[in-house]
């Protein structure tokens, strides 16, 4: 039996000085990925988008290996947020229950899928709770709205909304790739059905849809904040010419009495 551990420890983790400064010997790496293994089927995965994964790691190992990773780290999370999995070796059949699955295959390929669908779990997990922050945000935008008829929001505060909002939805497209099949899935049946039956385990489809439903909702409130402020500076600057012209007009008024 074997225990798959992952950590959202960072917004991301520099890949490039992981390699340069780790001894182990990589079994599979590219920009964005690394995946370290030995003889006793202890594995260590460091993805791109903040994410390490463990296989056969202690609590001192796995501690010690990510504050060996923390210079790396962009954005070093506050509460380390965590998935896992139990992995068993089963002779006859492959079996995908509550976080835990029995593979017929316990070989680095199968396993690094394996890794790969807990972290992209954990990966989840993390954006949907920064959606729902941003929600939390833009309700409290649209309660004030509702209630006094008008929007606190600034001109700088909404740009820095919008900013944080186009910043999220850019991670999201570019670390969650859970709707492509790994390269290594390609030729090889079994790695496929075990990254689809994970997927399905996950419920990856409907989560990911239901991150696009958040990003899109919160798309439609900013537009709505953005053309607000929009009418409410077209309103002012009509009132300003209004008053240019009251003035014009009594300067006049006043030159020709005096």
């Amino acid at each position: 039996m074997y225990n798959v551990i992952a950590f959202q420890i960072a917004d991301h983790i520099d890949i490039k000085e992981v390699k340069k400064s780790y001894a182990g010997t990589a079994m599979h790496s590219d920009l964005s990925e690394v995946l370290y293994g030995d003889k006793d089927n202890k594995y260590f995965y460091v993805l791109a988008y903040g994410v390490v994964v463990f296989v056969g790691y202690d609590e001192a190992e796995i501690s010690k290996l990510i504050e060996f990773i923390s210079p790396y780290c962009k954005n070093i999370l506050k509460e380390k947020l965590m998935d896992e999995l139990t992995i068993k070796v089963d002779g006859k059949n492959d079996i995908f229950g509550y976080n835990e699955i029995s593979v017929t295959r316990f070989e680095p390929m199968v396993v690094k899928i394996i890794m790969m669908n807990v972290a992209q779990s954990v990966a989840i997990y993390h954006f949907t709770r920064q959606i729902e922050l941003l929600l939390e945000e833009t309700h409290l935008y649209t309660s004030q709205l509702e209630k006094t008829g008008k929007s606190n929001i600034s001109g700088i505060r909404l740009r820095k909304f919008i900013g944080k909002s186009l910043n999220l939805k850019n991670q999201i497209s570019e670390n969650l790739y859970i709707l492509d099949s790994p390269a290594e899935t390609w030729e090889d049946e079994y790695l496929n059905k075990i990254d689809g039956r994970l997927k399905k385990m996950f419920d990856f489809n409907i989560r990911y849809r239901s991150i696009n439903e958040d990003i899109q909702i919160i798309k439609d409130n900013l537009d709505l904040f953005r053309d607000l402020m929009q009418h409410e500076k077209s309103n002012l600057l009509e009132w300003i010419i209004i008053a240019l012209i009251l003035v014009e007009v009594l300067d006049m008024i006043i030159g020709r009495l005096f």
